[in-house]
């Protein structure tokens, strides 16, 4: 049988050329290098004889490990994952849903995706709803692989509902062809060639004059006719890609390469596109080397043929005589990465058939031609925060040596706050960058525009606060007024607009007779401005802060530390109360406000099932103390107007006037619990000894006669939230750290114990919208090396938020902390799901809430004295 292939080299063979000098240029180029600098292309390796060895590899060698433990997931978890790539929708016929695998190889643990995806599939059709591509580098092997799963059983279960294809190129010319809209235009497909290969000539077009041409098109090809017009469909009703990436081949990418290569997929933003990523883990060295040099010599098969192929590229295939060489390899295990190498048996000369250049190595000298990275989960979070993607699920095999990953290219997202910046900081918490503000533009917008539904625009979702419209108003106003009163200028609005969105009621207090001073605002909704004016009034503010920045970088204004207070206050004010905003809207989700749409909504049964089979501590504690605890950090306020310090903005970390100044704190020695108490826990003490002693938790909500967690997605079954940390206020989880026979940890002590143990926001730390709900703490696992995550909640302590020595209150924004020390209020630290990393990961950062307020993100683990 004959099977489709799409050439997406074919272009007048201009393409194909061009590819073939590539290939003799970077032979060239790496054999020129200095000696022991010398590198060959590890393309070479993957020519059609080298797919048949590295086939060998996969089924001779159980040492490699990679192959059998990916095999094993997709074979446990392929309906599952496939479930989760579609968020539980069926593919039907008419929706044209396409698959591309980037190197497909042989195709063995594909066949378990594409049974799956049959699974999916109500019946067949006429006309598959999928079509999976296969991306490969050798028509042969593709026909070869091809055909085989045509005519096996799996292949009889795919007709009419998944139709297969070969793509005959390298990944990017894959890419490339996506971007352009290929996958889109089969109307323009000529008919199939004798060789059984599409031609793509009539696809052709040369871009308008207007167009922009793609990201990733090659440099230097300046052909017109290589230029294809992106698909007449508009993004928004195109079916999703779903792209696998298996193999852990993107190990073959160095760190930086990796994530720039990632960024380049063609994944839509909050479109329900996906990628489907192999990766291997940081695993014993051993265990690594062995697996790259299996006993019985199938790997030093593979890497030798690629010699071979150098020698054919070059016109010559016995350029390079085998019996000079041999094939060593090494784990380096501090940079995580396999390395394999030629080296030389002896001094030797080599002649260059194109050029009639000599090339002189050395004895034992090496020439470098793979690299296969290993990724700690550390690397993994850090690879997909740089590369814009989003976890959506993690499969591992049975013995932790292996994970898949389901990916997708959020609506928005944070990067890590080590991540380069253009801006003149070098502190991640100082003067804040354009690109944070549209990061947080980009969440706000999110938030008010797609979750709050037209008809609560005039609601409060909860008692004590304002209507969900004050909100929209209320964060430019504060923007406007420091931005008016900093600049000297007139307020964007008339005054009594700013009057209406100024202030709020205290989002603390409990009682609204005992708020603090507040604007008065309507008594009716036909008083509040309208949406349409308070978005034109966001869009103008917005224009000021963005003007700001211009006049800076063209000289027109002096950038001083009170300039970058103001934006630094400013902009985290705004992500302060886009959580308070989720945190009221949590209360009416399923009854009102929208889930996040186009982040893929969350595989509850999959998601329960891992975190339910995920190794816990096998302690309950850990102690710690006697210690100094280092607080706060010094930011002098008053230094802003110096004339010398004043300017001193690059390198400066900014914070709220309770973190100022850094003190030093005894704490005795004490014990403390590694993770925060959970659902479970908590739901067993309300149903048992605790009914009358605590509060029916706020984050719980009763559905026909059952307990259930709120989610931004709705309620979801206890069973799923079990093991997330309990959300609640002090005084429920004072009153059962008491029966438990502890108490809450005063600051000092839970800050003691994060620096310790708590990892950090690319270490998977849930926060900053990585996920839109809790999950179990990680901290303290051995296999996190002793670091990992609360679950993605702010943590109260016993200590009562009120001046400490060297306390002063801030000039610009003096209520910010004043206003809240009375003795009711208590400290929390750390951030949720919802805050932004800029607050969750600068550990000065004090927030506090009143003790029974019972909505905010907050949970607790217990601390526990040591008797003397």
């Amino acid at each position: 049988m004959v099977a489709k292939i799409v050439d997406i080299r074919a272009r007048g063979d201009s393409r194909r050329v061009k590819a073939e000098n590539d290939i003799i240029n970077h032979i060239l180029a790496g054999l020129s290098k200095p000696s022991g600098q010398r590198t060959l292309p590890t393309l070479l390796l993957y020519d059609e004889r080298g797919l048949r060895l590295y086939d060998d590899i996969t089924t001779e060698a159980p040492e490699y490990y990679l192959f059998s433990a990916e095999e094993e997931i997709l074979k446990n978890n392929a309906n599952e994952i496939v479930g989760a790539m579609h968020c539980g929708a069926t593919p039907v016929a008419g929706t044209e849903e396409v698959v591309l695998e980037l190197g497909a190889g042989a195709l063995r643990k594909t066949s378990h995706v594409l049974s799956a995806l049959s699974n999916l599939v109500p019946a067949p059709a006429s006309s598959p709803p999928i079509t999976y591509y296969a991306l490969d580098l050798e028509e042969r092997e593709l026909q070869r692989t091809l055909g085989e799963l045509a005519v096996s059983n799996i292949g009889c279960t795919l007709k009419g509902k998944v139709e297969t294809r070969g793509m005959l190129g390298t990944f990017d010319d894959g890419i490339r062809f996506v971007e352009e809209g290929g996958l889109r235009q089969q109307d323009c497909l000529q008919q199939l060639s004798p060789t059984g290969m599409y031609k793509l000539e009539n696809m052709v077009r040369e871009r308008s004059s207007g167009s922009t041409t793609s990201a990733s098109s090659t440099e230097g090809d300046s052909s017109a006719s290589d230029e294809m017009t992106a698909p007449s469909t508009p993004e928004s009703t195109m079916p999703p890609l779903h792209i696998l990436f298996l193999g852990s081949s993107l190990g073959n990418f160095g760190r930086g390469e990796g994530a720039e290569f990632l960024r380049s997929l063609p994944l839509r933003a909050g479109s329900g596109d996906t990628l489907l990523l192999g990766l291997d883990h940081d695993n014993d060295p051993g265990k690594i080397e062995v697996a790259y040099n299996d006993p019985t010599g199938h790997t030093r098969n593979f890497i030798m043929n690629g010699l071979k192929a150098a020698g054919r590229a070059m016109g010559c295939e016995g350029m390079f005589d085998e019996s000079k060489w041999e094939y060593v390899n090494r784990y380096d295990h501090e940079a995580r990465r396999h390395e394999a190498f030629y080296k030389s048996k002896t001094d030797q000369s080599l002649s260059i058939p194109p050029t009639g250049q000599h090339i002189s190595f050395l004895a034992d000298e090496l020439i470098h031609v793979e690299s296969s990275y290993k990724f700690s989960d550390v690397d993994a979070y850090t690879l997909f925060s740089e590369a814009n993607l989003r976890p959506v699920h993690r499969w591992t095999d049975s013995r932790s040596q292996y994970s898949l990953w389901l990916l997708e290219r959020p609506p928005f997202s944070f990067p890590l706050l080590r991540s380069p910046s253009t801006a003149s900081t070098t502190s991640p918490f100082g003067l804040p960058t354009i690109q944070d503000w549209q990061d947080m533009w980009a969440a706000w917008d999110f938030v008010t525009r797609r979750m709050i539904p037209q008809s609560m625009l005039f609601q409060k979702p909860i008692d004590l606060r304002h209507i969900c419209l004050f909100y929209f108003g209320h964060i430019p106003t504060f923007l406007d007024i420091h931005l008016s009163r900093l600049l000297k200028e007139p307020h964007t609005e008339p005054d009594e607009f700013k009057f209406i969105f100024e202030r709020g009621i205290d989002p603390n207090v409990d009682d609204p007779t005992q708020c603090h001073s507040h604007s008065e605002v309507p008594k009716s909704d036909e008083d509040w401005p309208s949406l349409a004016s308070i978005l034109d009034f966001q869009s103008r503010v917005r224009a000021r802060v963005m003007k700001l920045y211009a006049d800076v970088d063209a000289g027109r204004v002096v950038m001083t530390r009170k300039i970058a207070r103001v934006l630094f206050m400013t902009l985290e004010h705004e992500g302060f109360h886009i959580e308070t905003l989720l945190y009221m809207l949590l209360q009416r989700a399923g009854a009102g406000t929208l889930p996040p749409s186009g982040f893929i909504p969350p595989p509850w049964s999959a998601l329960s099932a891992s975190w339910d089979a995920a190794p816990k501590p096998t302690e309950k504690t850990v102690t710690l103390g006697p210690a100094v605890v280092t607080l706060g950090h010094d930011d002098f306020e008053a230094e802003d107007v110096d004339p010398v310090k004043g300017l001193d903005v690059a390198g400066h970390a900014f914070g709220w006037d309770n973190e100022h100044p850094k003190r030093e704190v005894h704490v005795d020695q004490f014990r403390i619990d590694w993770r925060p108490v959970t659902n479970g826990e908590f739901y067993e003490f309300y149903s048992g000894d605790g009914k009358g002693k605590v509060q029916f938790p706020a984050s719980w909500v009763e559905v026909d006669g059952a307990i259930q967690v709120r989610t931004l997605y709705g309620p979801i079954p206890m069973k799923h939230a079990w093991n997330w940390p309990i959300i609640t206020s002090y005084n429920n989880l004072s009153t059962y750290a008491t029966v438990q026979g502890g108490r809450l940890p005063t600051e000092q002590e839970l800050r003691l114990f994060l620096d310790k143990f708590q990892c950090g926001f690319e270490g998977g730390a849930n926060h900053g919208f990585r996920n839109w709900h809790p999950v179990p703490a990680t901290t303290g696992l051995a296999q996190n090396a002793g670091k990992g995550d609360n679950g993605g909640v702010w943590e109260w302590t016993s200590t009562v938020f009120e001046p400490h020595d060297g306390f002063i209150p801030s000039k610009l924004y003096p209520g910010y902390s004043l206003d809240f020390f009375d003795q009711c209020h208590n400290t929390v630290i750390g951030g949720s799901y919802a805050t932004i990393p800029r607050l969750a990961e600068r550990r000065t950062v004090r927030n506090y809430y009143q003790r029974n307020y019972p909505y905010t993100w907050a949970g607790a683990r217990i601390a526990y004295d040591i008797q003397k």
